[in-house]
This record gives structure tokens, sequence and C-alpha cells, in this order.
């Protein structure tokens, strides 16, 4: 209707690369054919019964009905203190260094809000859970990217990290005053120790530099490995801010429970601008959720067993199949490389191809950014009994690929 006036944040966003797939899978759907889906990192479980029973109990009080507290209830930032204090040996101020958020991308973006001008720049390793980059680029920001690289295990190679950080930030202008990261990570799985965030504060502290790291994953790690906080390292709070989400380790997606946890000039810009466009999350879900933080370590370690259990199921499964997966150590998914047979493809036709002809839904890899091309994201949202039964449909699959 009226040309001439142009929304500029759109025109900047890209197509979003995934819909592509949920296209498709929406018309399978619609048709009745059967689609085990892998795309999405959507939990398939409950939430602890004792969550679920407060969520109840607290609904059914009219004190809970009106409007609550945009930076989250008090008792729900201190449980996520005292889950800190537990898990971390971390210390937070519930008033001053804590803010809830409307889940963790919802949050992610309302930070990048707060504390960005137009013309900013933000450093995201790639790949990159999509919000990690749009986010900036929606606020009127620009990101510099670099590849991340990895060994067979998952394990971050530091020493490229650094060089290519340290080349970014030297290059890109104006001088970047936020670097983004996200471990265990979303795509690849890739798992830091404590040793990385010492030297990322470091750095930090020396180019002047604020850190988002994002640790969505942290409680859904395998074997010897746990997950680190950027804040065990001393001095932390000072250049850095830590999102958590109780979307996957609480199977609790829907209820859209974040955190943004650390430095206090952040965690004020985040309140007082969460202040002005919102009303806060509905009461008797942060009373539920303060329950899942202060009484469900048991059933955190019950949902990371199942995860474990469909990781090995899969591994074991698919390469029975004909796709050898590599075993991650942290996180909901599987980074796939695509079979060699079908890498002539790219990521985007073989999971298309995948999904229309095995009925296998999967992530592309190109949709976390050039850096992930030639690979797939499997999440582990299904049962065993389907984790089987797609690799049946993957062996008819790619047995065309080798006759």
């Amino acid at each position: 209707m009226f040309d001439e006036i142009q929304f500029g944040k759109i025109n900047r966003l890209p197509k979003y690369l995934f819909s592509a797939i949920n296209e498709i899978k929406m018309q399978m759907r619609h048709n009745n054919e059967d689609v085990i889906d892998f795309s999405m990192g959507n939990p398939d479980g409950m939430p602890p019964k004792v969550v679920m029973d407060k969520l109840c109990e607290s609904a059914k009080k009219p004190k809970n009905q009106g409007y609550s507290v945009s930076k989250g209830i008090y008792k729900l930032r201190l449980a996520l203190c005292e889950w800190y204090k537990r898990r971390f040996n971390v210390d937070l101020d519930p008033n001053l260094e804590v803010c809830v958020g409307m889940g963790s991308k919802e949050g992610f973006v309302h930070l990048v809000q707060a504390i960005t001008n137009v013309g900013d720049c933000a450093i995201v390793p790639e790949p990159a859970y999509p919000i990690h980059y749009h986010a900036f680029i929606i606020n009127g920001a620009n990101v510099s990217t670099f590849g991340i690289t990895y060994n067979d295990y998952y394990e971050l190679d530091e020493r490229a990290f650094f060089e290519s950080l340290q080349k970014a930030l030297y290059e890109s202008f104006p001088k970047p005053k936020f670097v983004v990261v996200n471990f265990p990570h979303n795509p690849t799985t890739t798992i830091v120790k404590k040793g990385f965030y010492e030297k990322l504060v470091k750095l930090a502290k020396k180019e002047r530099f604020y850190i988002i790291s994002d640790i969505a994953y942290a409680e859904l790690y395998f074997g010897d490995f746990k997950t680190p906080s950027i804040f065990e390292v001393k001095g932390a709070k000072d250049v850095a801010v830590e999102t958590y989400t109780l979307s996957k380790s609480y199977n609790m997606a829907g209820w859209r429970i974040g955190f943004v946890a650390g430095n206090k000039k952040i965690i004020e810009a985040l309140q007082k601008i969460k202040g002005w466009i919102d009303y806060g999350i509905y009461t008797p879900i942060q009373v539920a959720a303060t329950i899942a933080l202060n009484k469900c370590d048991d059933d955190v370690i019950k949902i990371r067993k199942t995860y474990e259990k469909r990781m090995e199921v899969m591994i074991d499964s698919f390469k029975k199949a004909g796709w050898e997966l590599q075993k991650p150590q942290a996180s909901m998914f599987i980074w796939a490389k695509i079979p060699e047979q079908c890498s002539h493809l790219g990521s985007l036709e073989f999971a298309k191809r995948l999904l229309v002809e095995a009925k296998i839904a999967v992530s592309p890899g190109a949709g976390f950014g050039k850096a992930g091309e030639g690979y797939v994201r499997i999440a582990l949202i299904e049962n065993e009994k389907r984790i089987r039964q797609a690799a049946k449909n993957l062996k008819k699959f790619l047995k065309q690929f080798s006759e």
C-alpha cells in the first residue's frame, strides 16, 4: 500500500532457512504421513510432577491472577541464586545480578535490545543458534563472525578460537562491544572447560568488551564431563552475563522461563527495559519454576539419562544403517556430518530429501551459518522405539546412493 514506508529491521533479516523444512513437514503431517521429527530442540517429556502440582495449586489463588513482576518474583530470583551456589559455588545477588526472562530466546533478545546501540558491533562465532546473531541485527547492530573448530570429541580448539577472536577484535569496525559464547554449543555440541573462560575473561578486560555466555544446555552433560559456568572465574561478573533456561533441563520449554545473571550494569539495563515493555510472566508459572530449581535436582538427572540413552541408541542404530555419528559430551543434539555419499547434496537438500523420502526431519546445518554447511543437527526428542524406526527408514534411503 505505502511502498515508500519500509521496515528496515525486517528487511535486514534473511528468510528463515528452517521454514523450508517446516513447510514440508507440516504438509506431510496434513497428509497423515508419519514424520519422525528430530528437527527442533523441543523436549517431549513432562515437567516434574511436583512442579505441575504447584502450578495447579498456585493458579487457583485469586491473588496470583494479576500483573506479575517484569524482572521476576523475588523467590524465583533467589532460587536461581541458590541453584548457582549448589551447582557452581557461585554467589549472586538476587536483586542486582539476576533478571527473569520470558524464555531464554526472548530474554536474549530483550538483553540485546537493552544494551546495544544502532551501529554497535558484536562478535558471534559460527555455527550459531540463529537468534544469537540476528538479535543484534534486529536492534540495528552489526555482527562479525568466525568459524569454530573442535576435535572428534567435540572439544573446542581453544588456540584457533582465540586467534580468530583476536583477529576479529582488531579487524572489526567499530570496535566490538560484545562477544557471544554458547557452551555446550548449539548446534555443534562443542564443550569447553573452566580454563577457556579464564582466558576469555582476561581478554575481555584487556580489550574492553562484555561477554554474553549462553548455558542453556548446562545440565545435559554425559560421562565424566560437567559443564562449567563463566562465573567460576574470579572477576567474571565484571565483564560477563550468563543466560540459562528451564526449557531443556526440566522439560519446561513451553513455560517460557529463562534467566540472565551477572554484571550489575547489564542486569540493571535489562530490568529497566523490561519494566517498560512487559508485566512479567504469569505468577503461578514463576512459583512453579521456583519449585523446579529448589526441589528437582533428581528429576534433572533422570532427564539427562534419558537423553544419554537416546543418544547411544541413535549412534548404534544409525551406524548399522550406514551413517556413522560422533558421540557428543553434552546437549540434547547430535551434530552429524552428512553421509559421504550424500555430501554433494548440501545440508538443505539432504534434509529435504531425508524428510520426503525417509520421513525423518532434521535441521540443515546451513541454517546456523556458513560454517554449518555439510552438517545437520539431530535433536534427541523422539523415544528409543522411534529412533530405531528412523534407522530402518534411513537404511532404505541411503541404499539408493550406493547403487
